[in-house]
């Protein structure tokens, strides 16, 4: 009898093994589909990626840069050529 029950017990763990594989299986499709679902749902939404958003705010915090630069070098050859005095005489009679 005893052979009889090690067979019953190596079938239930042969089951019990392919019942695990399958329900890897699953679980790997089904992971898949929620992830290609919600790509295509974050698609939908017109969202930027990460690498995008950064390789904008870089060329904004630059282009801030170069203004406060272009400022400074304005606010110079103003002083220096004295063109802010008629400037802002021109802006306050209109």
């Amino acid at each position: 009898m005893s052979t009889g029950t090690n067979r019953i017990f190596d079938d239930f763990a042969r089951l019990m093994t392919d019942a695990a594989g399958a329900a890897q299986g699953v679980r790997k499709e089904v992971e898949t589909a929620f992830h290609a679902q919600a790509e295509r749902f974050l698609n939908n939404m017109d969202l930027v990626k990460r690498e995008e958003f950064e390789a904008v705010r870089e060329m904004a915090a630059r282009a801030r840069d170069e203004n406060v630069a272009l400022k400074a070098r304005l606010d110079a050859l103003e002083a220096k050529f004295g063109q802010s005095q008629s400037h802002d005489q021109g802006q306050s009679g209109q």
